[in-house]
């Protein structure tokens, strides 16, 4: 069982029905879906569960979690079918989840409120795991080698609860970064409701940053075989320190972070946009800034996300992008949809930045207006849905009939 494939379940799984909302009474339902999108975290809960969980076949588990560092770890969200817990991705998921939250939140309905509490979930547990320790930031609990070798019910682990941290002898600039990401984008998200809560992440999240920033270095050096080859940092920590700041500099608009940003230097040229690869996603982020704020000073990020979807786009004379006969974009050849609803995440965020300062750009020849970057994000969320000829399935996300034993 592929590590990786795991955070594609959670992240896709809710991104393109975040990205699809406006389309909820269609065939398939959407709303419906993004429903069960969010009711999917409730199943991967870690810790003592609350007197409201819905999915009720599940119960208390992992709660010695963080025993072997005498420090309480307990919450967050296990990955996949597994009963480990690798913030690596993990704070990935909370950032993008409290993004959609804010671009797409007021189209959630009373999926909302679920939303909010999913994102909660997590950030009570990085929390703990930021503030336990004074000088470290804890990145996992349980050994991902034994788990593997044992498929059971969380309820029932038997296997060991290892505990994993980052600090200035072992750093880990990457997991710092983007838990620093997922604490900011989340206190944006309950700045209104929960001022309290709000600083509190906030406050974190600055401490967080500047332990990345000040002890460089990839928590894959640090951790080794605890979390290669599962959420290896493959890109390297440069992407997520960028990711964190500009998060940081959404949440507070401390020209300190936007000093930083301009420090970090560029992408290289990505096509992805992934849990390890936040470039891209940083540079859209960043180019708000430009379109809807029209400030100057973010133009080279408006242009640097403007070359990522020109790279993207089917028809544009600089793609670097394989699309399926059907139209599907391709990315890897393992867990490809988490790629393609991230990308499409950015395409439709960034289309909905064009559409409200009336601005398009070109790639070579080709014209791109907002309606282009919407298109492509239709067809594949669709292709995906529908591929499958067996009606009461859509494909792996949810079934509107539950399937019967054959018992022929």
């Amino acid at each position: 069982m592929a590590m990786r494939r795991g955070v594609s379940l959670r992240c896709c799984c809710l991104f393109l029905f975040l990205l699809l909302i406006e389309n909820a009474h269609g065939n398939p339902n959407y709303r419906e879906a993004l429903a069960k999108s969010l009711l999917f975290f409730q199943g991967q809960r870690s810790g003592r569960l609350p007197k409201d969980q819905q999915i009720t076949w599940r119960s208390n588990s992992g709660l010695s979690d963080g025993l072997f560092a005498h420090v309480d770890l307990t919450g967050g969200y296990y990955d996949a079918g597994d009963n480990v817990k690798f913030n690596f991705p993990m704070a990935f998921t909370t950032t993008m989840l409290s993004w959609s939250t804010l671009e797409y939140g007021k189209k959630m309905g009373p999926e909302l409120q679920n939303a909010r509490a999913a994102i909660r979930w997590a950030t009570d547990y990085l929390l703990k795991c930021a503030t336990a320790t004074p000088g470290k930031l804890y990145v996992g609990v349980g050994d991902p080698n034994a788990d593997h070798k044992c498929w059971e019910r969380p309820e029932d682990m038997d296997t060991v609860r290892s505990v994993y941290s980052v600090s200035a002898s072992n750093p880990g600039s990457d997991v710092a970064g983007e838990t620093a990401a997922a604490l900011a984008a989340a206190s944006l998200v309950f700045r209104k409701g929960d001022p309290r809560y709000a600083s509190l992440l906030l406050r974190t999240a600055k401490n967080v940053l500047q332990f990345a920033m000040q002890y460089r270095g990839a928590y894959s050096d640090s951790l080794g075989s605890a979390v290669c080859p599962f959420y290896c940092s493959y890109s390297g920590y440069k992407d997520e320190l960028l990711w964190g700041a500009a998060w940081l500099f959404r949440a507070t608009n401390d020209v300190t972070y936007y000093n930083f940003i301009k420090s970090v230097g560029d992408d290289g040229g990505t096509d992805v946009f992934s849990w390890d690869n936040k470039f891209a996603g940083a540079h859209v982020l960043l180019a708000r800034g430009a379109l809807l704020n029209r400030d100057k000073n973010f133009e080279p990020y408006r242009q640097e996300a403007e070359d990522f979807i020109c790279r993207i786009l089917p028809n544009s004379p600089f793609t670097t992008t394989q699309y399926t006969q059907g139209g599907l974009m391709y990315k890897m050849p393992e867990s490809n949809l988490q790629y393609v609803t991230s990308i499409s995440f950015l395409l439709t965020t960034y289309a909905k930045y064009m559409r409200a300062t009336k601005h398009y750009f070109t790639c070579g020849n080709m014209v791109v207006n907002p309606g282009l970057l919407t298109r492509p994000r239709k067809k594949t969320g669709g292709l995906y849905i529908r591929c499958e000829p067996n009606k009461n399935v859509i494909h792996g996300w949810f079934w509107t009939e539950f399937p019967e034993e054959d018992s022929s």
